[in-house]
């Protein structure tokens, strides 16, 4: 019987595990490259800072915390990917997946026995060295499938960031929205008392009626109740991006923009959403990568079903006024009671699992792609038809009213009440202008794409 060459073996066996590497990053870096198209910024891995609540340093200069400008919605998403506790948590499942990749490319370590015996001056002396030989020869199925288990970690992971961008701006058309409402529903309520004071004055003079007094002090009580709502909105807006920026204390002391972007020239023409959503979507993608893991995971589960403890190693023995004695021993499994088929229906019932979950993914998508684009259009149109035509006439409206008050030829009453209707015209405008963003902002997520970029807020807006 030949001698096993140990060193022959172990040689073979470091070549064989010599290229699983674990990366510094985890792998996230390949993550952040393939968002970054998609989102506009670039995610990163804090870990300076992480875990005592410190903002990463790559933050500290930026001109929202360094001199005090308004936070635009992308430096927002920016800060997001960087600082939420809950998203860097997620990054670190690429890390996770990376080393059981290097792990499942490593066969297991050999094991070594040793065995001594003594007794009527006699010593026995018994070694041995033992490789499982079918985790070698399975190891580079077992490599390929952490491999696409990795590739769906990746494009997991991505999708996370994708949503929270999504997420994230959305808190951030929100806070915008709700603070522009907020300064001009505080306009709206020094207007309707400076009425109400007005209408008293001329209710005491004779000048009008208790029931015009009345329409105007209840239009006062709602533009304060209307006024403590929307600080209200305000405040809580605020909370829900501090949140998903990651923000608290003085970091959340940040300025927002007194208003919205202004709609675009023309909304987006798209032809074909579906076709756009299934092959930009990450999770379509991640169910895809599932899918053929779970496939690649059946295979395997079918080539070990019997034989799945196969130990093959190097045997020595010595004892006193005796020769050594050298040789092999084999361990093998024997399929007496379990088959492996329990094994096997269990990978094929994951496997239809992931069938069913790639299509439940394509329906999905489809449906959302076709929905969001239907909002966003619908949105646009809404918000262009106040801009255009319902605002303009307001005002023009408004202006008659001034001229024919100043003729004498309009009642106080009717300034008023013509005063009423611009507030109830600009607040529906600003609620048209912050669903179009957000159907905007659901539309990108949608699709898994961006869209044209919106333009700065304007400096001031007339009513």
């Amino acid at each position: 019987m030949k001698r096993i060459s140990r060193t022959g073996t172990l040689a073979a066996l470091a070549l064989l595990s010599g290229c699983a590497t674990v990366t510094p990053d985890g792998g996230f870096g390949d993550v952040a490259a393939m968002t970054r198209a998609r989102i506009g910024v670039t995610p990163q891995l804090n870990r300076d800072g992480a875990g005592r609540g410190e903002l990463a340093a790559s933050l500290r200069e930026l001109p929202v915390f360094a001199q005090g400008a308004p936070l635009d919605m992308d430096t927002a998403v920016r800060i997001a990917l960087v600082n939420q506790p809950g998203l860097q948590a997620t990054y670190w499942n690429v890390g996770i997946a990376q080393a059981d990749l290097a792990q499942a490319a490593r066969p297991r370590n050999p094991s070594f026995d040793f065995k001594r015996l003594a007794g009527g001056g006699a010593l026995e002396i018994e070694r041995g060295l033992t490789f499982d030989l079918v985790g070698i020869l399975t190891t580079p199925l077992a490599a390929r499938l952490e491999a696409r288990r990795f590739e769906q970690a990746r494009r997991t992971v991505a999708g996370a960031i994708e949503r929270h961008a999504y997420e994230t701006r959305a808190a951030w058309i929100e806070a915008v929205a709700s603070r522009q409402a907020l300064d001009y529903a505080r306009r709206v309520d020094a207007s309707a008392q400076a009425s109400a004071e007005l209408a008293a004055r001329m209710a005491r003079a004779g000048n009008t009626n208790q029931l015009e007094l009345a329409r105007e002090q209840v239009f006062h009580a709602q533009a304060a109740a209307d006024l403590a709502r929307a600080d209200k909105r305000a405040a809580a807006a605020r909370e829900r991006l501090a949140r998903a920026l990651g923000l608290w204390g003085k970091d959340a002391d940040y300025a927002l923009p007194d208003h919205l972007p202004e709609l675009p020239a023309a909304p987006a023409d798209l032809a074909d959403v579906e076709r756009i959503a299934l092959e930009q979507r990450l999770d379509v993608q991640a169910a895809k990568a599932e899918a053929a893991a779970t496939a690649a995971d059946l295979g395997l589960t079918r080539t070990t079903r019997f034989i799945n403890v196969l130990d093959l190693g190097y045997a020595g023995k010595s004892q006193t006024d005796a020769p050594a004695e050298h040789g092999y021993t084999l361990s093998l499994e024997l399929p007496l009671f379990d088959w492996g088929g329990a094994r096997v229906a269990r990978a094929e019932a994951r496997y239809m699992q992931a069938v069913n979950g790639v299509q439940l993914a394509f329906v999905t998508a489809r449906s959302e792609a076709r929905e969001s684009y239907l909002a966003y259009r619908n949105a646009y149109d809404v918000a262009r038809q106040y801009r255009d035509t319902i605002i303009p006439l307001r005002k023009k409206i408004g202006r008659e009213v001034l001229l024919r008050y100043n003729g004498m030829l309009a009642s106080p009453q009717e300034l008023l009440a013509d005063a009423r209707e611009q507030a109830a015209a600009v607040t529906a405008y600003i609620e048209a202008l912050e669903t179009f963003w957000t159907a905007h902002a659901g539309l990108e997520a949608a699709l898994g794409m961006r869209l044209d970029r919106p333009s700065p807020p304007p400096k001031e807006t007339k009513e």
